[in-house]
């Protein structure tokens, strides 16, 4: 008989990794990456320093690692929550269902939302070259997926206009998602459902005024 295989030490190991990765998205995106030290994290996950360095390598490596995880798990909540769009409505009800969900999503994960823009917005993780390609990388996927809801959400007025309308519209719902979350960011009383409903509101009647006039 083959002796069994004991993957008790696989399981701490992948343990470690996942506990590390929880406390650096949290305190990179209350502190960003620069205030963010070895010793706190292992003062925060009960971890020595050595775990970091055997999972990771280096903080540039910890940082990509945490960009990584963060976007498949929030593109994954995403895809969740918009799994049944709906196929009945007006342009505008439907991108409403599509951006409240969106919203929802954003609150349910707003560590890795704030640290993403953070990194966009200063030179912080210039140590890491790889953490760069993905935030390009997120900052694209996210322009596909609004493109997408958009495209989706004007489909009666055919495929050719839909699509010109989201890319014609994509990158200023982005702008304004950005600026709702730094909003409630700065002030969590404002209310991210209202934010997404204006615009809502914005996007669908500049699509229905760009579809109007690209209409025979």
């Amino acid at each position: 008989m083959e002796p069994r295989r004991d993957n008790t030490g696989n399981r701490r190991g992948r343990r470690s990794r996942e506990e590390i990765l929880e406390v650096a998205s949290r305190l990179m995106a209350e502190r960003g990456y620069a205030a963010t030290t070895l010793s706190e994290l292992s003062r925060e996950s009960g971890l020595p320093k050595s775990a970091v360095y055997h999972h990771f390598r280096s903080k540039g490596g910890l940082l990509s690692a945490v960009m990584e995880h963060g976007a498949y798990a929030f593109f994954q909540h995403m895809a969740r929550a918009q799994q049944h769009p709906p196929r009945e409505g007006s342009a505008r009800e439907r991108l409403g269902w599509y951006l409240r969900r969106t919203g929802e999503v954003f609150l349910a994960n707003p560590d890795f939302l704030r640290l993403h823009l953070i990194l966009v917005m200063n030179a912080e993780a210039a140590e890491a070259a790889e953490v760069e390609r993905i935030i390009e990388r997120v900052r694209r996927d996210g322009r596909a997926h609004m493109n997408h809801m958009i495209a989706d959400s004007f489909a009666e007025y055919g495929p050719e206009i839909a699509q010109t309308v989201a890319d014609r519209l994509d990158y200023f719902a982005i702008a304004g998602f950005d600026g709702a979350f730094v909003a409630w960011q700065a002030d969590p009383s404002r209310s991210m459902a209202e934010a997404m409903d204006l615009l809502t509101d914005a996007v669908a009647a500049l699509g229905e005024s760009m579809a109007a006039g690209l209409r025979p």
